[in-house]
C-alpha cells in the first residue's frame, strides 16, 4: 500500500516518520500529475510546494489555524492532505471540488482566494480578530512571489509589520508567477537569495549574546554597529524595515528544515516573514522544463507531457492581429499584467520588445500607465482578463475616461470561463464597463469579427474602448459584421451579442419547429447602445427576449427594456442571464445548462413566456 493511501487526516500525516517523507512527497507529485492530466488545472505551482505544504500541515492544524493562500491555485496539496484526496480526482469538474480554496468544502480552507496579493491583508484581519476575541490560533499567509508584484501586498505588509500582531508570512519564491517575474521586487528577491549566510550568522550571534551576562546591553551596542555595517555591505532588508522578523532564505524542499523554521516562527510572537526557495514544476520533468506551459494546463498525457491542443481561439486571433497592426503603426503598444502567454502576447513581445510592457500582477498600474502612454500620443492596448480588470475600475475611470484618453482594453475571458469557477468568470464587465462615461464596448462573435473590431477600436473610435471576447473557439456563427438583423421573423425578437449569438441561433432553430419565427438582432456594440434595430424589430414582433452571459445587475437588458418603455413599447419583455449569483465551476456547456442559457432551455423558456400571455 502506498503511504498516500493511509492519509485521511492530520493525525495520519503526523504518523509519517521523517525517513518516509521523501517517499510521501514523490507519491503526492505522482497523484497530482494523474489528476491534473485528466481534468486540467494548475500543476507547476503545486508540484513546487509539496514539501512546503507537508511541513505546514504537520506543524499547524489548519482546521483551526488559519492558512491563507495567495493565489489559491497552489492549494491542491493542501486539499489532498485535508481529507479530499479521493475528491481531487474530480478536481474542477462540474459538481466536483474547486481548483481554489473554498470554505464550504472544508473547515481547513480559511478563505476564498482567486485574485492575487490579498492574503496578508486578510491574515492581518484574522490575527486582529484573534487578539480581540482572546482566542489562541496561528495565522499564516502563503504568498507566491508573483503576488509581490501587486500593490495590495505592500499595503498589507506595511500595516502588518507595524501591528506587532503575531502572524507568519511565507514567501514561496520560485522566481515566477506564470512566466518569470519582472520588475524591481524580482531583482530584490534575487539579491537576498544570495545572502543566506548573513542571516544565519545573525541568529547565532543573537542566541549567544542574550545568553551571556549583560548580554542585552552588549547586544544593543553591537546591533547599532551591525546595522551600520549591514547598510554599507548588504543593503537594507526590505521586510525587516517594514517591521517583520525576516527568516531565510531556506530550501523549500527540505521538510526537516522547514518544520524547524516554522516552529521558530511560531515562537517569536511577532510578524515573521519566512523566505522559502522552491522550484516550480519540481519532480515532473515536462513541468520543470516548461513551468509556464504547465502553470495552467489543459488535459495532457502524463507519460510524455504532451498537451492536448484545441483549435484556434479568440485569444490567438487577438495576438496575431495586434502584431499585424503594430507592424504598420509604431504608436501601438501592448500592456499586460503578468499574462504575456495567457493573453497571447508572446509574438508581440518578441517582435516589438520595446513596445511591450509586462507590469506584473498590477492591473491598476497597467491601466494608469496606459493613460500616460495615451496622453503622450501612443495607442496602448491593455490586455487583461475580465475578472482581473475589475481591480482597475477606478483607474479606468479616473486615469483614462476622465480625460477621454484613447486606451484600448482587450477584455479577455469575458462571460463564462469554465473550470476556474467563481473567481474567474467574466460575468461583471458588461455592467462595470458600461458605467464609464465615454466608453465604447465592442463584442465580437467570432475570431474574424475580433480582428476587425480590434482595428476599429484602434483607428475608428476615440476615448476608451473595450473589445470583450470569450475564452475558447468559434461557434457555429462564422459571418462577420453584417447587418444587425441576423435573421428575420414575425413572432418574437431575440437580442444577443458576442458568443451567445450561437445559442440564440440554435434556440431560434428549435422554436421554428413549433411554428415560431424568431427575428434575431445581433449587437456588435453594446455601449453606446443603438436602439434603432431593436425598436424596429420590437414594433414588428411585439415580444423581445434578451440573452446574455453576464450578471443580471448592470446587464444590457436593463437599459434596453427601459429605452423600449420610454419609447412607448408595451409588448412582452423578458431577459435570461446569469442572475445574481457567483456561478460555480464546470464546463461552459454545463454551466449554460445550469443557468438556463443553453439553446433547449432558452427555447422552452421563450415558448412558456409567449404561452402565458
Amino acid at each position: 500500500m502506498k503511504l498516500l493511501d493511509t492519509i485521511h487526516s492530520r493525525e495520519d500525516l503526523l504518523r509519517i516518520p521523517p525517513d518516509q517523507e521523501a517517499q510521501l512527497c514523490a507519491e503526492i507529485r505522482e497523484y497530482l500529475v494523474q489528476c491534473v492530466s485528466k481534468n486540467g488545472g494548475h500543476l507547476s505551482s503545486n508540484l513546487g510546494i509539496v514539501e512546503l505544504t507537508v511541513a505546514i500541515e504537520k506543524e499547524f492544524d489548519t482546521s483551526r489555524d488559519r492558512l491563507l493562500f495567495d493565489v489559491g491555485h497552489q492549494c491542491y496539496v493542501h486539499k489532498l492532505l485535508t481529507g479530499r484526496r479521493e475528491a481531487l480526482s474530480e478536481l474542477r469538474t462540474y459538481g466536483g471540488i474547486a481548483g481554489f480554496p473554498k470554505p464550504c468544502e472544508s473547515e481547513s480552507d480559511a478563505f476564498t482566494a482567486g485574485h492575487a496579493s490579498s492574503a496578508v491583508s486578510i491574515a492581518l484581519g484574522m490575527a486582529r480578530a484573534r487578539t480581540l476575541s482572546k482566542e489562541d490560533y496561528h495565522v499564516i499567509a502563503l504568498l507566491g512571489d508573483g503576488a509581490l508584484t501587486g500593490g495590495l501586498s505592500y499595503e498589507g505588509l506595511n500595516d502588518a509589520g507595524a501591528s506587532s500582531e503575531p502572524l507568519i508570512v511565507i514567501l514561496n519564491d520560485n522566481a515566477m508567477s506564470i512566466t518569470p517575474n519582472v520588475g524591481g521586487i524580482a531583482s530584490y528577491l534575487n539579491l537576498i537569495r544570495t545572502k543566506p549566510g548573513y542571516f544565519k550568522l545573525k541568529r547565532i550571534w543573537r542566541k549567544f549574546a542574550l545568553g551571556a551576562p549583560g548580554g542585552m546591553f552588549i547586544y544593543k551596542i553591537v546591533h547599532r554597529l551591525k546595522e551600520s555595517f549591514k547598510r554599507h555591505t548588504l543593503g537594507i532588508n526590505f521586510f525587516e524595515e517594514m517591521g517583520f522578523q525576516y527568516m531565510g532564505p531556506v530550501s523549500g524542499h527540505d521538510i526537516t528544515r522547514l518544520i524547524y523554521m516554522l516552529r521558530r516562527a511560531k515562537e517569536m510572537h511577532c510578524p515573521v516573514l519566512l523566505h522559502v526557495l522552491t522550484q516550480k514544476g519540481k519532480g515532473y520533468l515536462p513541468a520543470e522544463q516548461n513551468p509556464d506551459v504547465f502553470h495552467g494546463v489543459g488535459r495532457f498525457d502524463p507519460e510524455t507531457g504532451e498537451v492536448q491542443k484545441g483549435g484556434p481561439t479568440f485569444c490567438d486571433a487577438f495576438g496575431e492581429e495586434l502584431v499585424r497592426l503594430a507592424a504598420h503603426d509604431r504608436r501601438i503598444c501592448a500592456v499586460t499584467a503578468a499574462m504575456r502567454q495567457g493573453n497571447s502576447l508572446d509574438a508581440f513581445a518578441e517582435t516589438y520588445p520595446d513596445r511591450f510592457f509586462d507590469v506584473g500582477i498590477a492591473e491598476g498600474h497597467a491601466v494608469s500607465m496606459a493613460g500616460g502612454l495615451a496622453k503622450q500620443g501612443l495607442i496602448p492596448v491593455v490586455a487583461i482578463y475580465s475578472t482581473f480588470l475589475q481591480r482597475a475600475f477606478d483607474m479606468m475611470m479616473q486615469d483614462v475616461a476622465l480625460l477621454h484618453l484613447h486606451v484600448v482594453f482587450a477584455v479577455d475571458r469575458a462571460g463564462l470561463v469554465g473550470p476556474d469557477g467563481e473567481t474567474h468568470h467574466g460575468e461583471f464587465d458588461v455592467g462595470y464597463l458600461r458605467q464609464i462615461p465615454g466608453m465604447t464596448v465592442l463584442c465580437p462573435s467570432n475570431r474574424l469579427e475580433l480582428r476587425k473590431m480590434l482595428s476599429r477600436a484602434i483607428y475608428d473610435c476615440t476615448g476608451p474602448v473595450a473589445v470583450r471576447y470569450p475564452r475558447g473557439e468559434d461557434g457555429v456563427y462564422r459571418q462577420s459584421l453584417g447587418q444587425p438583423v441576423l435573421r428575420e421573423g414575425k413572432d418574437l425578437t431575440i437580442v444577443s451579442y458576442g458568443i451567445m449569438i450561437n445559442e440564440a441561433i440554435a434556440a431560434a432553430d428549435l422554436l421554428s419547429g413549433n411554428n415560431l419565427r424568431a427575428e434575431i438582432i445581433k449587437l456588435d456594440r453594446i455601449c453606446p447602445l443603438d436602439m434603432g434595430p431593436v425598436e424596429a424589430s420590437a414594433k414588428k414582433t411585439g415580444a423581445v427576449f434578451v440573452i446574455e452571459d453576464c450578471a443580471r445587475q448592470g446587464s444590457l437588458s436593463q437599459e434596453l427594456f427601459s429605452a423600449l418603455a420610454s419609447g412607448g413599447f408595451d409588448g412582452k419583455c423578458a431577459a435570461r442571464n446569469l442572475g445574481d449569483v457567483f456561478v460555480s465551476h464546470g464546463s461552459r456547456d454545463e454551466l449554460l445548462r445550469e443557468r438556463g442559457l443553453d439553446a433547449h432551455s432558452l427555447a422552452d423558456w421563450i415558448t412558456e413566456v409567449l404561452a402565458n400571455g
